[in-house]
């Protein structure tokens, strides 16, 4: 006979899982010494368990396989929803070991007692409760199923006296353990699809996160219909790099570029990506849309042909049916995306003896002294903006953020579950002020679980991007002043190797240091406040906003920070717009 809590453990094993991230607590006793047992699982100590949850989606992010976040009763897995809404959210497959109070309390009102059965509804494929353990085969096999083929979370509920409960159960294999199914869509669809696209005059493609290991045949049908390849931001890792036909990101966060290709083009082939800003996908083009979850399809903009289908497959299938297309779209397109990027590259400067340093020229001199297999994690906000247009991707590079969920300080705590999965890689974090300062107690994690991670902090001193978004709707901002600490000194007394940059000639020397170093570091750089970035087009409503947030500035005694904008690329490219 064995405990409940050991079966758990031992599945997990069996079931090729490495790590648990978690927090432990007394009703998850059962399950952290059945840990501590095993050599072959190791438990990641973290300081808060919506990092362990974020550490676990990274993990499962970055291998395809099932990842595993475990928190003790009430408060304590109350903390894991920010993480897993994220996991939800960007489909990756978690399970979630949530505990539980005594099961003879339930329904008292007893000390720390929650129903994580409704709690975490929303944020997971599948809740089950383990409260026998005759139950226990059963529900842990449909939860980590479920994670696995539905690419999401899962969670089992378990009280810690089930736990400790005796059971001749032994751990049962799950019969698969990664969803790697494809799906050809039906003849008469593709059939469909190909009609429109070989009647298109001018064909767009915009990809996604989908078309991750579809490199060569995105290349081929691009090169087949002469398309511009448009790229969603989670598809960046897998689209940019060795791609002749890539005219870069649109959204919020994209360029003219791959704006323009999408509004120019008479059909929009759409690849794996459920992209979720409307006025931003074309009005008068026909659209195909290709999906593996059919559910997807025609939610964000009218399409004209659905195809239910993994991207590869489905281009494999469609290319015997398309003939060549003219050049000049595509000519065109690229054109555009080189004046674009040279546009953009002239901003990430670094002059001598200049100060608060600009943020593109941070995110440039990284691209250059980082590893070509680097792993980066970027913060919501203008993190992520310079991650976007300043990083380079080349197949072996990895990028994590919260591109869903769009959650502040995910960056820290995907850093720790990328460093707890690959430790010979270098993993290196684009986090916020706000976002490190908030998740902060996580620099203690990096270095209690020996993760040398690398923590760029770019300390502008704001909320930047909320300020973007109160400029453009006219408004002075308010609430997003940041009075903070000397990060560098914060890291040092946690254990990191603390850097603090002023002057961009002091860039690439701390970098170069803080990466050669062992152990986990952090790179405070001074950037400057003031240099806010816009979307690739602005619409009427946003140039007058910003026009109402110029006169307000003046009259409420903010005139220099006109000025400062005046020294920023905001200016310039409004008033050309």
């Amino acid at each position: 006979m064995t405990t409940v809590a050991e079966v758990i453990v031992e599945t997990l094993i069996h079931s090729g899982i490495k790590r648990v991230f978690g927090l432990p607590g007394d009703s998850l006793n059962g399950i952290t010494d059945s840990i501590r047992k095993h050599e072959e699982m190791e438990w990641v100590h973290v300081r808060h368990e919506e990092a362990a949850a974020f550490a676990a989606g990274a993990e499962a992010h970055l291998t395809g396989t099932l990842a595993v976040c475990a928190g003790s009763c009430g408060p304590g897995n109350l903390h894991f929803i920010n993480g897993l809404y994220d996991c939800h959210r960007s489909r990756v497959p978690v399970l979630a070991i949530a505990a539980q109070i005594p099961s003879t309390e339930i329904g008292t009102g007893y000390f720390q007692e929650t129903n994580p059965e409704a709690i975490f509804r929303d944020c997971a494929s599948y809740v089950g409760v383990i409260s026998s353990p005759e139950q226990l085969p059963r529900i842990l096999g449909i939860a980590m199923r479920t994670a696995i083929a539905q690419r999401g979370v899962a969670v089992i509920v378990l009280s810690g006296d089930i736990a400790a409960k005796k059971t001749s159960h032994k751990p049962t294999p799950l019969g698969f353990l990664r969803n790697e199914s494809t799906i050809v869509p039906p003849a008469h669809d593709l059939a469909s699809a190909a009609t429109l696209l070989n009647d298109a005059k001018q064909v767009t493609i915009f990809a996604g996160a989908g078309c991750e290991g579809s490199h060569a045949e995105l290349l081929a049908i691009a090169e087949r219909l002469q398309a511009p390849i448009v790229h969603a931001y989670r598809g960046k890792e897998f689209i940019e790099y060795d791609n002749p036909y890539d005219v870069g990101m649109t959204g919020l966060l994209g360029f003219s570029s791959g704006y323009r290709a999408m509004m120019h083009c008479d059909v929009l082939l759409t690849l794996g990506t459920d992209f979720p800003y409307p006025q931003f996908y074309p009005e008068k083009a026909k659209k195909i849309q290709v999906d593996r979850r059919g559910e997807q399809i025609g939610r964000r903009t009218v399409v004209d042909v659905g195809l239910i289908g993994t991207v590869k497959e489905t281009i494999q299938s469609l290319l015997p049916l398309l003939g060549p297309k003219p050049s000049d779209h595509l000519k065109d397109s690229v054109a555009h995306y080189q004046t674009a990027r040279k546009d953009l590259d002239h901003f990430a400067v670094g002059t001598p003896g200049t100060s608060p340093i600009h943020p593109e020229y941070v995110a440039k001199v990284v691209d250059q002294v980082a590893d070509d297999d680097a792993i980066f994690t970027v913060d919501v906000g203008t993190p992520t903006i310079w991650a976007a247009r300043y990083l380079r991707f080349n197949g072996k590079r990895r990028l994590l953020g919260s591109w869903n969920h769009g959650s502040m300080a995910c960056a820290l705590p995907q850093a720790l579950g990328a460093q707890a999965t690959f430790r010979k890689r270098q993993v290196i974090s684009f986090s916020g002020d706000g976002g490190l300062a908030m998740m902060m107690g996580e620099l203690l994690t990096a270095v209690q679980n020996d993760l040398p991670i690398k923590v760029i902090v770019f300390n502008n001193g704001s909320l930047g991007f909320v300020e973007v978004e109160m400029v453009s709707a006219g408004i002075v901002p308010f609430g997003t002043d940041l009075k903070n600490p000397d990060f560098s000194k914060v890291g040092d007394a946690c254990g990191f190797l603390g850097v603090r940059v002023a002057q961009p000639e002091e860039l690439e020397p701390a970098l170069r240091r803080a990466f050669a170093h062992p152990g986990p570091a952090l790179i405070e750089v001074m950037v400057h406040r003031r240099e806010l970035a816009i979307p690739p087009t602005i619409t009427a409503e946003q140039a007058l906003g910003f026009g109402l947030y110029l006169t307000r500035s003046v009259l409420d005694g903010q005139g220099g920070a006109i000025v400062d904008l005046a020294k920023t690329n905001l200016l310039d490219r409004l008033f050309s717009s």
